[in-house]
């Protein structure tokens, strides 16, 4: 079996969790890490480099970069002929940025399968899979308590920060109050920086409340949950009821899901996609006959 050969993109948070997955996937091999600086990592044996042409026959590249960015890095490397899969997690950008790379990937003849988080991701397919069922009805999407990588990176890309977390606080019926924790750097003001952060693209329509803290350490806990319900009518019948649930370690998933879907974008036709357009069976490993016969 050939193994699909994958480069990831940033090593942060996700990135050393996406290293994990990819090393326990019986069908990937790791190309090497692309970051600012190419020094070496303690522990790691693959190459660590600059740029991705610097690593040899990369089929995919797994970025695992802030959301902000990754249309700038998506672009880059489908131009370069790599497949690419990522988490941007900002909802109201996820419908326009897939137009744009939609006409990059297909233009080099590649895939992109963009928000393959576990919300934006395997969160859709729930609730795509929720609505086929009821197709009259409400659903609601409740997160946490825990710990929101994108919100919490949001805010540490604020001048003036030092380090942040911000934690996502169900209220009931899919609202949420943002609990954010700062450090800021000495000499500077915490009304201006706060300021700042609520006027910020992913705090501005939320409940958000802004702390001073003097350290960030002490706070860290990098669980997650959902729940999501809905109730509707299933053709004329009423009262249908459905939940699903769990509780998560929240960059450990994510990279699971990048590292599923990675594979998955492989066996796309050319174009951009979300993960409610892909095939589910896609996601994973192994010989598709054995998989019906196991899962259906």
């Amino acid at each position: 079996m050939k193994k699909i050969n994958a480069a990831i993109i940033g090593y942060g948070n996700i990135g050393r969790y996406v290293l994990n997955a990819l090393e326990s996937a019986p069908d990937f091999k790791v190309a090497g890490i692309v970051r600012r600086e190419a020094t070496p990592i303690e522990g790691i044996n693959y190459p660590v480099v600059t740029d991705v042409t610097a690593l040899k026959d990369v089929d995919i590249a797994i970025l695992c970069v802030p959301s902000r960015h990754i249309k700038a890095y998506a672009t880059e490397m489908l131009e370069k002929g790599i497949h690419t899969v990522d988490s941007f997690d900002i909802h109201t950008d996820i419908a326009a940025m897939r137009r744009e790379l939609d006409v990059i990937a297909k233009k080099n003849n590649r895939s992109a399968i963009i928000s393959a988080g576990w919300d934006p991701g395997s969160d859709s397919i729930i609730r795509t899979l929720l609505l086929a069922a009821a197709p009259k009805g409400i659903t609601y999407t409740n997160f946490g308590p825990g710990m929101s990588m994108g919100h919490s990176t949001a805010v540490k890309a604020i001048d003036g920060v030092k380090d942040a977390l911000s934690m996502t606080i169900p209220i009931g019926t899919g609202q949420h109050r943002r609990m954010v924790y700062i450090e800021i750097e000495e000499g500077l003001d915490f009304e201006t920086v706060k300021s700042t952060i609520l006027n910020d693209d992913y705090f501005k329509k939320d409940d958000t409340v802004i702390q001073q803290v003097d350290s960030i350490e002490p706070l860290k806990d990098a669980g997650h949950g959902v729940t999501i319900t809905r109730k509707g009518v299933s053709g004329s019948t009423d009262n249908q009821l459905f939940e699903f649930d769990m509780r998560v370690n929240n960059p450990a998933l994510t990279a699971q899901i990048l590292v599923s879907t990675a594979r998955a974008a492989t066996k796309q036709m050319p174009g951009a996609y979300t993960m409610i357009e892909i095939p589910i069976i896609d996601l994973l490993p192994g010989d598709r006959d054995e998989l019906i016969t196991a899962l259906v």
